[in-house]
């Protein structure tokens, strides 16, 4: 890591700064939100897909990935995904391979994260924060696959949103049952313990099914959504034009 970075983190972890310094932060968050909103805004209904950026070609979980990435397009979804390698590139490959649309919301780490090449947008910000809002704001449903603590992170912060009513009728799909095991134990732990209720888990489904995970997002969101697409036009002094 250069002394540069060593130092921006050093900042970042400091506490309250001065208030300009603290202004051009907030123009930077709002800029990398500005950012994500232009470039999705006219992405069409999305499904996220979490999962590990670790995950080689030859990983039976990136054949996964791929293969729901190819189904995701199949049901006239967009593919959302971190746009990194691993799971995320799988999902992306698999969507772009069979036709469909497919996106990457990149971050920009201190060690080089490359964008995949399996998209046909694909953009970078800064903050992990503003990824995990733009991967949830455009979605109708989510595929998590095994994956680390980011991975974790980003399934919880969505079950933490539906739980407490901020987003609703969401549907989730874990794919993994051997791998999310331990973690199934420990929300079952939970819900005896009484820190949250059994009906927290009624839109995650736990399967190793590919047909029934699709069959369950889909589901669900004929039963509480009517999905409109946007014609594309000028938005946020952006010419959006649609991906064929």
């Amino acid at each position: 890591m250069t002394d540069i970075k060593r130092v921006r983190e050093e900042l970042y972890l400091d506490g309250p700064r001065s208030r300009i310094e603290e202004f051009k932060f907030l123009i930077s968050v709002m800029w990398n939100f500005l950012k994500g909103f232009r470039k999705l805004h006219f992405s069409g209904p999305c499904i996220t897909v979490f999962g590990s950026a670790r995950f080689k070609e030859d990983h039976k979980y990136y054949q996964v990935a791929r293969e729901i990435g190819a189904s995701i397009a199949k049901l006239g979804f967009t593919t959302l995904t971190g746009g990194g390698p691993g799971i995320m590139e799988a999902a992306n490959r698999g969507a772009f391979e069979a036709g469909g649309k497919s996106i990457g919301c990149n971050i920009i780490l201190p060690f080089e994260q490359l964008p995949n090449p399996y998209t046909q947008t694909n953009f970078s910000v800064r903050y992990f924060f503003v990824r995990k809002v733009l991967l949830l704001k455009y979605s109708y449903g989510f595929v998590v696959l095994p994956g680390g603590f980011g991975t974790m992170d980003e399934f919880f912060e969505t079950l933490t949103l539906i739980q407490t009513g901020m987003i609703r009728d969401f549907p989730i799909v874990l794919i993994g049952k051997e791998y999310f095991k331990p973690m199934t134990h420990m929300i079952e732990h939970m819900i005896q313990n009484k820190t949250i209720s059994p009906e927290d888990l009624d839109l995650v489904l736990i399967t190793d099914d590919l047909k029934e995970a699709m069959n369950h997002i889909r589901q669900y969101i004929d039963q509480n959504y009517i999905v409109r697409r946007q014609k594309p036009r000028w938005w946020l002094l952006e010419e959006v034009k649609p991906v064929n």
